[in-house]
């Protein structure tokens, strides 16, 4: 009886340590149970590289010039150096001396006696009036100039130029006694005979121009 004692006590002891082993084995890393050791991965993420210009690289520029501009406040300034020869077309490109002289050519009269018209005749004068302290610093008989050094358009195929900042437009066609190149050689000026402003040539200080005067 006490032999069988031992024996089951010797069972149980075995039976307690082989508990004991497997439970040692089944908490070892890697076993895939308890605490696993972490996943390879197969690859490592790297963050996702940004795209960015090249060191000095500029951003394309357009190759469409800025359209130049002429005469003044009619097309954004225009500074005379020396005689210009009417220096601009309406549409602002510059002009050489023929095309000036064809657009003064279209603008001569046939008889200017009977295409002639004073400020009277057209209903009166409608434009822009400078005043008086300004007219008489720069305006009227003692104050003349010449046409080919100032600033100038076509506009409806008569002359438009500035003058001390104003754009003054012939309305009459010039006589057709005047000399082909008179707005390169003449004298002229601009006076007000009361109904409206006009142009003169002091060669011919009897042939009055009306001109109307704007910004």
């Amino acid at each position: 009886m006490k032999q069988a004692s031992v024996i089951s006590a010797m069972i149980l002891s075995l039976l307690l340590g082989a508990a004991a082993i497997a439970g040692a084995q089944e908490n070892r890393p890697g076993n895939g149970r308890g605490n696993p050791r972490p996943a390879q991965q197969s690859q490592q993420a790297r963050p996702a590289q940004q795209s960015h210009p090249q060191q000095g690289a500029r951003p394309a520029q357009s190759q469409a010039r800025p359209q130049q501009s002429y005469g003044g406040a009619f097309h954004g300034g225009v500074q005379a150096n020396g005689p210009t020869y009417g220096g601009v077309h309406h549409s602002g490109v510059p002009q050489h001396q023929g095309q000036v002289h064809d657009g003064f050519m279209q603008s001569r009269a046939g008889s200017w006696k009977n295409e002639h018209q004073s400020w009277a005749q057209r209903g009166g004068y409608n434009g822009y009036r400078i005043p008086d302290n300004r007219f008489r610093l720069y305006f009227g008989r003692d104050h003349f100039f010449r046409i080919s050094g100032l600033p100038l358009v076509f506009v409806g195929g008569m002359p438009r130029f500035q003058y001390d900042g104003y754009w003054v437009t012939i309305m009459d066609p010039w006589p057709e006694s005047w000399g082909p190149n008179w707005y390169q050689t003449d004298d002229v000026y601009l006076d007000n005979t009361g109904d409206g402003y006009y142009l003169y040539d002091r060669n011919y200080p009897d042939f009055p121009i009306a001109v109307t005067v704007s910004f």
